[in-house]
């Protein structure tokens, strides 16, 4: 099996089951709208959904046409993330190019892992739950879930390895 192979299917594995088992969990423990105090002041676990993006970003559309953008949208994000983790290069690298080979594929294994936990939820129930409330004070960021968490922890890598990636003739490219 390959490199690729072996970071990418345990992290989509454990990812995607990591991010319905605590979906699974806050819609059967939490009411819609409850919230939980974790650390008080800082965290609390919550029960929200989502049918827009990011942030609510265009959750005002209409249920059945934001339901069919998201999948739609979110499926391309997977072919393209996809083709991209296929697109790193196999061959065996030496010492950092091999390091930042197998950075960019843990990378784009988490997006993948991260999209495809947000798709189930579209295609179950039309919206995304999200349930991770972080504040402080009255400022708080949006509810959000495993599934986002790990789509930004992939694209902090990804960003890593391009922020990082040395001037170099005989590298034609990394990631």
């Amino acid at each position: 099996m390959s490199r690729k192979l072996v970071i990418l299917l345990p992290v989509l594995l454990i990812g995607v089951i990591l991010d319905q088992v605590a979906k699974v969990l806050v819609i059967q423990y939490l009411a819609l709208g409850a919230q939980v105090p974790v650390i008080k002041g800082f965290f609390n676990l919550v029960h929200t959904r989502n049918r827009g993006a990011a942030f609510g970003l265009l959750s005002h559309l209409s249920s059945d046409f934001a339901w069919l953008f998201f999948l739609t949208t979110t499926s391309l994000v997977i072919l393209v993330v996809g083709y991209l983790w296929w697109r790193v290069p196999v061959e065996k690298a030496s010492g950092v190019m091999e390091t930042r080979h197998n950075v960019a594929c843990l990378g784009y294994s988490l997006i993948l892992a991260g999209a495809v936990g947000n798709l189930i939820d579209r295609f179950r129930l039309k919206e995304v739950v999200d349930f991770l409330d972080f504040y402080l004070g009255r400022y708080h960021w949006p509810a959000f879930n495993v599934a986002d968490s790990l789509v930004c922890l992939g694209a902090a890598l990804l960003a890593w390895v391009i922020l990082t990636e040395k001037e170099s003739s005989h590298v034609s490219h990394s990631v």
